[in-house]
């Protein structure tokens, strides 16, 4: 579902649509309630982010590859994929498309 809100946010309702179904579908063989809305993540979870955690996650959320991140901030390609790591487990999410979704539906981005 978090999925879903980051295709939407993005502009791309198609690849949104896909989404949303796939994770209806999940939550209808777990026996869920599908509301269409994820759960929000703990409160203090950006909190936990530091500062350059929160410069790359709103990278992250503007579309920049790991790449590009590294050259905008001065960085090693590995230190992006640590942080863009980082971020992920403090958040409590599995792709950079739900962090992104995280720092959209949180005005961090």
């Amino acid at each position: 579902a978090l999925a879903a809100q980051a295709y939407r946010a993005a502009g791309d309702a198609s690849l949104a649509e896909i989404e949303q179904r796939a994770a209806a579908e999940l939550a209808r063989r777990l026996g869920m309630a599908a509301t269409g809305t994820p759960a929000a993540p703990p409160p203090s979870a950006e909190s936990s982010l530091s500062p350059r955690e929160l410069e790359v996650l709103r990278r992250v959320a503007a579309g920049s590859t790991n790449r590009e991140i590294a050259d905008e901030l001065v960085l090693s390609p590995r230190t992006v994929d640590r942080h863009v790591s980082n971020i992920l487990t403090k958040l409590d999410v599995s792709t950079r498309a739900a962090a992104a979704a995280y720092a959209v539906e949180n005005r961090l981005a």
